[in-house]
């Protein structure tokens, strides 16, 4: 009998996390000490603040019970075609998420934008090995909201993540759910990590329908809510993403993969090509646990559930060895 193989680590604790979020610093509307506030209450222990071009870490904000992560958003946009008309603009939109911010500090307060280069991939992947020498790692964000197909990610390299659903975006025109983007990108070979994140501006409150807030975070397994610990879990895949249902756990014993959710209509395992694993409860009805048996032609499986309000909890995509699940590891340069 082989070992059961957890794809969320049995120890460690669950910790809800926003990872892209604005303040007052750059567009959004509340000052990170509202934020911290308004997420502590919904049940966040971690928020990644990533104003636009402008690096920060509210240091102040960490304690026992909430951690602030060091982070930004930058842009490299293409050229108006049409004077003033951002919304026609195609755009890349990248987070950076220090891993380090207590090193590297002198370098960090100096201009760390990258230059305005749209068609030039080698230069985005020269950038983002550049950002990783100072110890961020970075996440490709909302592709859709950004006006971008195939050809203008197929070549991005060295990248942590991707959003697959920003909660801003799926406000702006529903087109904050990509999980096309991010499969294409697995079936290139470019394993990342999927994230699930608000992009909070709060220009409305909370309450409104519309306001940006509560939709997209992931769950983290950390060992404790401190900096170290939660960026070793992140860098590791540890993790999951979702807009509302959750996944208990993932495990694979003698090629049987096992999966327990909160109540969903649908558990599904995508993975290479287009046949795919799948449980679905009968109408009015939901399920908590799915199992598949595993056949070693999967390449990569990922875990996507459903809930009754049509909200997706995703698992991070996990490379197949015959019929053992190998989940990456993103190495960052030793500092």
């Amino acid at each position: 009998m082989s070992d059961r193989i957890y794809l969320l680590p049995e120890e460690g604790n669950m910790y809800k996390a926003n990872l892209h979020c604005h303040t007052v610093l750059s567009d959004g509307h509340l000052t990170s000490e509202e934020v911290k506030a308004a997420y502590m209450e919904q049940g966040y222990q971690i928020v990644a603040f990533t104003d636009h071009r402008m690096y920060q870490w509210h240091k102040n904000l960490c304690d026992a019970d909430f951690l602030a992560l060091a982070a930004m958003e930058v842009d490299i946009n293409e050229h108006f075609k049409v004077s003033g008309d951002f919304s026609r603009v195609k755009t890349y939109h990248i987070n950076l998420y220090d891993a380090i911010p207590e090193q590297f500090v002198e370098e960090k307060q100096k201009d760390l934008l990258p230059e305005r280069r749209y068609h030039d991939t080698d230069y985005i992947n020269d950038y983002i090995v550049k950002m990783k020498e100072y110890g961020f790692f970075a996440c490709y964000n909302h592709p859709y909201w950004s006006l971008q197909n195939y050809d203008d990610y197929k070549n991005l390299r060295g990248f942590w993540g991707m959003e697959i659903y920003n909660h801003g975006c799926e406000h702006d025109g529903l087109y904050g759910f990509n999980p096309q983007s991010y499969d294409e990108m697995l079936r290139l070979g470019n394993r990342l990590f999927c994230v699930a994140t608000d992009d909070n501006h709060n220009q409305l409150p909370f309450g409104n329908p519309l306001c940006d807030s509560f939709g997209g975070f992931v769950m983290v397994k950390a060992q404790s809510l401190t900096y170290e610990a939660v960026i070793k879990a992140l860098l590791h895949g540890e993790f999951y993403s979702s807009m509302g249902p959750e996944i208990y756990s993932m495990s694979v014993k003698d090629d049987v993969l096992e999966i327990e959710t909160s109540p969903v209509e649908k558990i599904y395992v995508m993975m290479s090509g287009r046949n795919c694993y799948k449980k679905v409860a009968e109408p009015g009805k939901t399920v908590t646990n799915a199992v598949f048996e595993l056949d070693g032609t999967e390449e990569y499986i990922r875990i996507q559930i459903r809930d009754g309000q049509g909200r997706y909890a995703c698992s991070n995509a996990y490379e197949m060895r015959g019929t053992v699940p190998v989940l990456r590891t993103y190495d960052l340069p030793e500092s």
